[in-house]
């Protein structure tokens, strides 16, 4: 999952960036209003950390701007405004949830996954698909109740096509919701870590829980989500 966060105070947005990077995600940063909401109409991400007081554009307008065309991306607000009344113009102006200032690292990454949970149509913690268990407090991965040692990037793309059960995922989708946009990547960096994931939780004698279809993208195979 890939986040945007604009936040122009540069030892805060140090903190959030590290943090969300910390629990698997990705992230990419904008310390001023113009060019996060440039970044933000991008439509690539799976959740925006919105400060209020920005150089350049506030986060208010960027946040009507965004509701305004349509873009649906769950958006936390970090405030420092105090008052029922400013919380009320928030939530009807289009936020999803808002922090005050101060507040706790913790909280916020439970806000922020809890955001992208419930915008995938998940309200658990824990994704199940065929035999395999994936919780993503934990990070880990079981299949018939075995741990799977599955690398970063092979957890998080997992991760990704259970949220999009019945979806064909293409390579360009993987590589906008995984990668931030500092990493520089080789061309076929997907299909080497899809190609482990399948090795790693194969079972003899089954299908593969992942399917690649020609030219289109990657799959969960449809009998593993019959229950």
């Amino acid at each position: 999952m890939r986040v945007l966060v604009v936040e122009d105070e540069h030892r805060l947005a140090e903190n959030i960036v590290a943090a969300l990077r910390e629990v698997g995600l990705a992230v990419d940063h904008a310390a001023d209003g113009e060019a996060g909401s440039y970044l933000a109409e991008q439509g690539m991400y799976d959740a925006i950390v919105l400060d209020l007081m920005l150089p350049g554009k506030s986060g208010q307008r960027i946040l009507r701007d965004l509701r305004r065309t349509k873009h649906h991306t769950p958006v936390l607000i970090l405030t420092a405004q105090e008052g029922k009344e400013s919380v009320v113009e928030l939530l009807n102006a289009g936020a999803d949830d808002y922090l005050s200032k101060p507040f706790d690292l913790g909280e916020l990454l439970a806000r922020v996954k809890a955001l992208i949970r419930r915008a995938k149509g998940v309200s658990t913690s824990v994704l199940k698909v065929s035999d395999v268990e994936l919780n993503t407090v934990q990070q880990t991965v079981h299949r018939r109740s075995q741990p799977i040692d599955l690398s970063p990037t092979e957890y998080r793309i997992l991760e990704y096509l259970i949220h999009r059960p019945r979806a064909i995922v293409s390579k360009q989708e993987l590589l906008e919701h995984l990668y931030d946009f500092d990493w520089e990547h080789h061309s076929n960096v997907i299909e080497a870590h899809i190609s482990n994931l399948r090795r790693k939780l194969n079972i003899p004698e089954t299908e593969p829980l992942i399917e690649t279809l020609r030219h289109r993208g990657y799959r969960l195979r449809e009998e593993s989500l019959a229950r």
